[in-house]
């Protein structure tokens, strides 16, 4: 988009060729152009608010966007490559953006684009492979990894890692204390269906039927989570299936630059929940919300699937906002607990 402004003549947007980027993915240039630069976005921002440079705010990034779609930056220089990496990615920008502009797919297809342009040394594509497309591609293999990270808390394995200072030699201790305590159990999508309490004093409708996302992270670490979520539809009269073939979001994919692989993600898992006829999909944890709701954008170019993502996409809903809209089949009970609310 090319911007014209005279004195007394309204701003006109003229479509141009994107010169800097190729082939699939490319950043939009209407959601460019919806940047009016007012740095609204700035105090919400991480890492601006950390440097207080203009380049790592969002306006900067879509900036820099623009300047490698109009040939005057190129793909793979460093400056550009680091600030699309240094975003977090979290989307706190258009939570407050007058103008709506949908920051994340910008970063996302910028990304990706760096990605299919540099090819990296061979040591950084065998990681992103071994993690995006082997472990978070295979549930199977992830919950044999989470079982081993299991056994190294529990079997003295994590004490003698952490008193002999081999974490401090491999520069790992940081990373390491983010480890969550691991559950004895996980929580395993097999069609396990639940239904709600029957009471025979009382009738009430046919239960509205729902599917819950498990997850990767949540129904291994987190497992006991994704149980508690089912308890809580239940007690609102919802009848539970959790649909087995279900797998990674692919958020974390999609943010690593690899919207390929997370297309075959996006695609199992459309296919997973399209067999269990819910009428909305559930999920508790919101990167994967986010996630799975823009389907329908990841799969609008594919012919075969893109009427799917957008249905799929329309019956998603985070457990929050789902139990703001329905009623408990009993009256809750106070609990005496300090709780701490993400938002």
């Amino acid at each position: 988009m090319a911007v014209e402004e005279r004195q007394g003549t309204p701003i006109t947007f003229v479509k141009r060729d994107i010169r800097g980027f190729t082939g699939r993915d490319i950043p939009d240039s209407d959601i460019i152009q919806q940047c009016v630069r007012c740095g609204m976005c700035l105090p919400h921002c991480p890492t601006y608010l950390e440097t207080l440079r203009e380049t790592s705010s969002p306006r900067g990034r879509i900036h820099l966007i623009e300047a490698v779609s109009e040939g005057k930056l190129s793909l793979t220089d460093p400056g550009f490559v680091g600030q699309m990496y240094q975003c977090l990615d979290c989307r706190a920008c258009e939570a407050v953006c007058p103008s709506g502009v949908e920051y994340g797919k910008l970063v996302e297809a910028a990304r990706t684009q760096i990605e299919r342009a540099q090819s990296g040394s061979p040591a950084k594509r065998g990681l992103r492979w071994l993690v995006f497309r082997q472990l978070f591609g295979n549930m199977r293999l992830f919950r044999l990894f989470t079982s081993l990270m299991y056994l190294y808390q529990h079997s003295g394995l994590q004490w003698l890692a952490r008193n002999l200072g081999i974490l401090r030699l491999l520069r790992l201790e940081d990373t390491e204390r983010l480890l969550p305590e691991l559950p004895v159990s996980f929580l395993v999508p097999t069609n396990q269906r639940y239904e709600p309490p029957v009471s025979e004093s009382t009738s009430r409708p046919v239960p509205t039927r729902v599917a819950l996302f498990a997850g990767c992270i949540m129904s291994t670490a987190f497992a006991e989570t994704d149980r508690a979520t089912i308890r809580l539809l239940l007690a609102t009269g919802c009848s539970v299936i959790v649909p087995e073939f279900q797998g990674c979001c692919g958020a974390l994919t999609v943010h690593a630059g690899d919207m390929d692989e997370a297309r075959i993600m996006a695609k199992r898992n459309i296919e997973a929940f399209e067999r269990s006829e819910a009428e909305y999909i559930i999920i508790n944890a919101a990167g994967c919300g986010a996630a799975l709701k823009e389907y329908a954008h990841l799969l609008a170019d594919e012919p075969d699937y893109a009427e799917r993502a957008a249905r799929f996409s329309a019956q998603v809903r985070d457990i929050t906002e789902f139990l703001a809209t329905r009623k408990f089949l009993r009256q809750p009970r106070p609990l005496n607990l300090r709780v701490t609310y993400q938002e």
